[in-house]
């Protein structure tokens, strides 16, 4: 089982706090606003039919933790995040398909911009999802991207920036300081679901790969 309060080996660090900060708000505002639209939604791999019950913090507290992932690789999941909601506007962030697409932008920046990763398997059960689920995921969301990796250095420093700002302005909410997800009217949901197990135990040794 994926428990919503495990021990932190170390602080998570500010732009992994306020991303999840971000992305709590967004899925709690979508929720409400597709709330009406539900039965008609489309089925997707990212659906899910209940809410997972570990927090969204808890849950990058977690990938955080198991993935040792460069922090520049939560901003580059951040501005992929963003592209995927750019490019797919009818399936928005909401606490059903969060999640997922947080596990899934992680290992694509992870395999993107770090020399070494942990494979599919491993992210996997650290998401709490199956292997195969995970592979799927990660072919949905390259092609929701439209295979769109390189991310400029400006590109870069003005997603640093939004990070920056919902740090200190956690408690107001301005749509002109958001990325794109944020600022869309979204009627349709993605849903997503997450496998209960009982602990963590993987033999990382085993789990890394070389990106290419």
């Amino acid at each position: 089982m994926i428990h919503d309060q495990e021990p932190m080996v170390e602080i998570m660090p500010n732009v992994i706090t306020a991303m999840s900060s971000l992305l709590q708000r967004v899925s709690e505002t979508n929720d409400d606003l597709s709330r009406p639209f539900r039965e008609h939604q489309r089925i997707s791999a990212f659906n899910a039919l209940t809410k997972p019950s570990i927090s969204i913090r808890s849950y990058m507290e977690r990938i955080f933790k198991y993935a040792d992932c460069s922090d520049s690789c939560y901003i580059v999941a951040y501005i992929y995040l963003d592209r995927f909601i750019q490019k797919q506007p009818f399936l928005p962030i909401d606490s059903f398909n969060v999640h997922r697409l947080i596990i899934t932008s992680v290992l694509v920046s992870a395999k993107f911009m770090d020399d070494l990763c942990y494979n599919n398997a491993f992210y996997a059960k650290v998401g709490g999802i199956t292997t195969e689920e995970m592979n799927l995921l990660e072919l949905d969301f390259l092609f929701g991207i439209g295979f769109q990796l390189n991310v400029t250095v400006s590109t870069y420093n003005d997603y640093c920036s939004s990070l920056q700002r919902e740090m200190v302005m956690r408690t107001m909410y301005s749509p002109l300081l958001e990325p794109s997800f944020l600022v869309k009217s979204f009627h349709k949901n993605l849903l997503m679901h997450l496998f209960d197990e009982d602990s963590l135990s993987i033999h990382r040794n085993n789990q890394v790969t070389t990106a290419v």
